[in-house]
Order: C-alpha cells, then sequence, then structure tokens
C-alpha cells in the first residue's frame, strides 16, 4: 500500500497518460528521448506493471533495451538499460 505513496524515480517524468525518459547510448552518447504510455504499453505482472522497449537512435542507429518495473501507482520500482544510460530529469535540455 505504502508503494502508492512513493515519489516517482528521479530519471523519469510522469505526463499524464505516460512517463518519459531519455536514455543516452553506450556507443556514441546519441540521447533518445522514450515515451512509455500507460494505457497501451505496460503489461500486467504480479502487483504492478512492466515495459520493455526496444530503441534506436535516429541518428547514429546506436541500439539500446530499456526494461521498466512499476507498482500499480506506475511508480518505477526498477530499470534498467542494455547498451546505455537513463539520464536523470535534471540534466535534460
Amino acid at each position: 500500500m505504502f508503494g502508492l505513496f512513493r515519489r516517482q524515480d528521479p530519471r523519469f517524468k510522469d505526463e499524464g497518460n505516460a512517463l518519459l525518459a531519455r536514455v543516452k547510448t553506450q556507443r556514441n552518447g546519441e540521447v533518445i528521448p522514450v515515451r512509455l504510455s500507460k494505457t497501451s504499453e505496460m503489461s500486467s505482472v504480479d502487483g504492478g506493471y512492466f515495459v520493455r522497449k526496444a530503441l534506436v537512435g535516429p541518428e547514429t542507429f546506436d541500439q539500446a533495451v530499456l526494461e521498466v518495473t512499476l507498482n500499480r501507482g506506475h511508480k518505477v520500482k526498477l530499470a534498467t538499460v542494455d547498451g546505455g544510460e537513463l539520464l536523470p530529469v535534471s540534466e535534460w535540455e
């Protein structure tokens, strides 16, 4: 129950029906904006939601895979990136 009141991960921005993030690729350092829809992209799992999103940079074609596990209140519990890193919202331009 208390998970519903936790703060959002500082690497994600809550925008109503979506979560926004930015992934910086390992290979060339390209920043890829990511939008995770709360209504159509998330799979229901025990105690919350899960989403896996394959990313391709539009300029360098760098690839990364973002995996996010959320609680029922759409707060991020775990987020991993294969082939890059998540940037904190405070570093977005």
